[in-house]
């Protein structure tokens, strides 16, 4: 009996610990694979070319000076682009919640002597960036992965300034060819998306046909 309590007890307090990490924003929407499989998959030839950077960019009109948040970077495949983009005086806020991420983006931006890319350990809840400074916020392919979304972009928001935007690209789940059919919980809408960001007070000011099956609309504050 004493043995059945002890081990249960060291089962509780591993349940608890797991929780705590959980809500404090440790672990990953990634995690059931392992970081070297996500790198060798986002940093494919083929899907970095279906995710149109240089397209994007242009549309987003980024100067230097401008500080931009890259919300669910990944491998930094958009934050690398972003920072020479705001280069020499802007920064990327390459955030993500998987460590070895933020390793292999930190490493990636020394090859390539990018000098500009700041790596932030983003929570589930909130980006958890440095200051209310931001100008841009780029959440691509990222949303439909954030449980509590509204809660999320209300956090995020906070960080702008006041004439700071937030783009999002996302697959639009009415698309027939919108992945994820077998998990209505990582699908959206754009209407969705707009009810949302409405609800922080913004609004959309650009909305681009740039792709197939996804959505990308630029939203700021309302006048």
């Amino acid at each position: 009996m004493v043995y059945l309590k002890a081990f249960q007890a060291i089962v509780l307090g591993n349940v608890l610990l797991v929780l705590i990490l959980m809500a404090e924003g440790y672990g990953s929407q990634l995690s059931s694979r392992p970081a070297d499989e996500w790198i060798d998959r986002l940093e494919r030839p083929e899907r970095i070319a279906d995710l149109k950077r240089d397209q994007v960019l242009t549309h987003l009109g980024l100067k230097s000076g401008d500080v931009v948040a890259d919300i669910g970077a990944g491998t930094g495949v958009f934050s690398r682009p972003l920072a020479r983009a705001v280069a020499p005086s802007g920064r990327v806020l390459a955030v993500e919640i998987d460590q070895e991420l933020l390793n292999y983006i930190d490493q990636r931006a020394q090859q390539e002597n990018i000098e500009n890319i700041e790596g932030i350990r983003g929570g589930f809840n909130d980006p958890n960036l440095p200051a209310q400074d931001v100008d841009l916020a780029l959440i691509h392919d990222v949303l439909h992965h954030i449980e509590h979304r509204e809660v999320y972009l209300k956090a995020l928001t906070s960080y702008l300034t006041l004439a700071g935007r937030v783009a999002i690209i996302d697959f639009n789940k009415d698309h027939p060819d919108a992945p994820h059919r077998d998990d209505p919980a990582l699908q959206i809408t754009l209407e969705q998306v707009k009810q949302w960001m409405a609800a922080v007070g913004f609004e959309v000011v650009q909305e681009f046909t740039l792709f197939e099956r996804k959505f990308f609309v630029v939203f700021s504050r309302g006048r």
